[in-house]
Parts: structure tokens; sequence; C-alpha cells
């Protein structure tokens, strides 16, 4: 990401139900909203979670008390012959199919069969180091979710990461070792992984979003950053792009009222395109921080400042002074600033009341 543009995910998880048409619509939905990518979640039930795991709470808010989150998630499985599909319709609808791979089997599909161009890491498996390694193995752009991690806890992940990176060879990850390599896993870094801020909860309050903690992981890694929000609304988006955010990561379903686990805490359609919209506003908005007229402010210059004008009229030869010396709208003359060199001295010529004053 060498320009300045928000790179946007519309974040389609499991909202589709297991539905594969409806995964279809959301592609189209997203597709639609002016996002650049569209993410589902590509895993086997048995390779996340215990069979008699329980649900989290929002999940158990969403979708009852009565199956296990094991049950859950294996109803909202899609297939390899579904990712294959959702792919292609990606393709021809003209948006990035992205999905988070939660098993090393399901980032090498994804990576060697789907062939997405990165890869995201959910903030769940920040601390499952096997996992890392194999994702970072595989070569492709990461993006790294941080939700519910200490600074030090995405340092370790960073580490494996970049350990991976610069010896994709060795078995075990020796990030305490790296030596001379340690400029180079930086460089590595910077060039391959995008981190990404958030707060996991849904939907999260927005007194927990802490949107600094961005530049925290920038200053503190070297890393582009960004924001995976799980808030109401789309305002913490758009003051995350204010921020600096290179990414945005946000939730999105066709309905809100559907039943699952995510619903509830994801826009709907069309507050996806508003949000979108935003960025791009908010992105063109930030400019290159140089400070200078822009081109729309030029006929407005002279309009709205002044010049030195005769305030009476003022003789050959008479003397300046505050009682015959001003300033007038149109700035098309000297400026004012110039009043109290000016103040003292003698008119070269006569002028009139509301004459410019020129040299």
């Amino acid at each position: 990401m060498a320009d300045r543009t928000v790179f946007v995910i519309a974040e389609a998880g499991v909202n589709h139900n297991g539905d594969v048409d409806r995964a279809r619509r959301l592609i189209d939905a997203a597709a639609a909203a002016g996002a650049d990518a569209v993410k589902f979640q590509t895993f086997r039930a048995d390779r996340v979670v215990a069979a008699d795991a329980p649900k989290a709470a929002y999940q158990q808010a969403a979708t009852g008390v009565a199956e296990t989150q094991y049950a859950m998630l294996q109803r909202l499985e899609l297939g390899h012959t579904a990712h294959h599909a959702l792919a292609t319709h990606a393709r021809a609808a003209g948006i990035a199919f992205l999905s988070t791979p939660f098993d090393a089997d399901s980032a090498r599909f994804l990576a060697r069969e789907v062939g997405v161009q990165r890869l995201k890491v959910p903030s769940g498996e920040i601390t499952n180091g096997p996992l890392l390694l194999e994702i970072a193995r595989l070569g492709l752009p990461l993006i790294l979710s941080t939700g519910a991690s200490t600074l030090d806890e995405v340092a370790d992940a960073l580490g494996i990461i970049a350990f991976a990176l610069i010896r994709p060879t060795d078995a075990v990850p020796d990030t305490d070792h790296l030596g001379d390599d340690r400029s180079a896993a930086a460089a590595r870094l910077a060039e391959r992984v995008t981190v990404l801020h958030c707060t996991t909860e849904y939907p999260a309050p927005a007194e927990d979003a802490n949107l600094r903690a961005m530049a925290t992981l920038a200053q503190a890694f070297g890393v582009e950053t960004g924001l995976s929000d799980h808030s109401r609304g789309i305002a913490l988006p758009i003051a995350a792009t204010a921020l600096g955010a290179r990414v945005i990561e946000k939730h999105f379903t066709l309905d809100r009222t559907l039943p699952g686990p995510d619903h509830a805490a994801s826009l709907e359609p069309g507050e996806l395109a508003a949000m979108v919209a935003a960025i791009r506003e908010v992105t063109a908005a930030l400019g290159d921080g140089v400070k200078r007229p822009a081109p729309s402010e030029q006929a407005n210059r002279s309009v709205v400042r002044r010049s030195l004008v005769a305030t009476g009229d003022i003789a050959a030869g008479e003397v300046f002074t505050p009682d015959n010396l001003g300033a007038r709208r149109p700035g098309t003359g000297e400026s004012p600033m110039g009043y109290w060199r000016r103040l003292g001295t003698a008119a070269s010529r006569a002028y009139r009341a509301g004459e410019a004053i020129g040299p």
C-alpha cells in the first residue's frame, strides 16, 4: 500500500448463516458499497473449539444457550467448493476476496488453491504461536488483529512472524537469538504486515475503543496500522481514518435482524456504503500536510483580504498617519502588514479617499 488510500474490508464473516446464495449477495453488497475487499472466515469447527465449549455472552444473546459453540460453528462452515464459487463471484463483482483462516490447513487452502492476495490473522489467534508460524511461512502479506492483547503479546506475535519471514526453514522460532537479523526482521515486518487495533466485544463500547493505540502500535513496531471495528455505527472507523489508519475492517450484514452471532453488531448495506464514502472523503481531506493555499482558495484570497488605502484625501508629500491610512477590502494592493513601515513617511503622490496605496 504505497499510496495513502485506506483499504476497506467489508467483513461478511459468518453472516451468510451457512447459505452460499446469501454469501453471494453479501459480496454484491460489499462491491456496491465501494469496499476494497469482502472477507469471510475459513474453519473447521472441530479444529477450533472443543465439543463442549460454551458460547460467548454476546453469542448466547444472539443465538440462545441451548446449543454449544461447536454446534453453532458447524452450522456456519463454508466448504471448499463454496469458497471457490465465492472467490469467482467476487472477481466478477470487481472486489477482492479474503478470508480469515483459523487453522493451518485452511490457511494453505486459501493461499494455494483459492489464491487470496493476503491473509488475515484474527485477534483470538494472536497467542497461537504454531498457527502464526504456519501462516507467516506462506509468504503472503498479513493483517494481524490485536483485540484483547497487551503490547507485549503483540510483540511476541510479531516476533514469530518476523522469524518465519527471514528464517522460513527453521523448525522452532527462536526470537531471542535473531542477532544480526533483527534489522532485517523489522524491515520485513514493515513491508509485509499491517497491525489492526481492535476491541473484542460485540458491539464494542465507544469508551473502550482507545483509537490512539494505533499510534502506539505504529511507533512500537514500525508497521502500518488500522482498525478492526466492532462498535455500533460508523463514527469510529471515520475517526480512525483521520488518525491515520491504513486498513479499516467492519462487519456487515444484509439484515441486522437475522439470526446468528454477528448480525446485531454489523452494518447494513446502506450504512456500509455511507462508511466507505465517509472514509474516502476523510482520506482526501487529510492531504499532504504542506500548509499552502489550496486551489479552491485562490479566487477568494483577494476578496477576503485587505489592502492599505487612504482613509481621507492625502496630498503629495503629506505624511502618512493613523488618521489617513487604513486597510480595506479587496486585497489586490499593498498588504496591511506594511502599515507600520508607511507611518511617518511622505506620500509620493496624491491619493483620494478610499484609493489603494501604491508604490
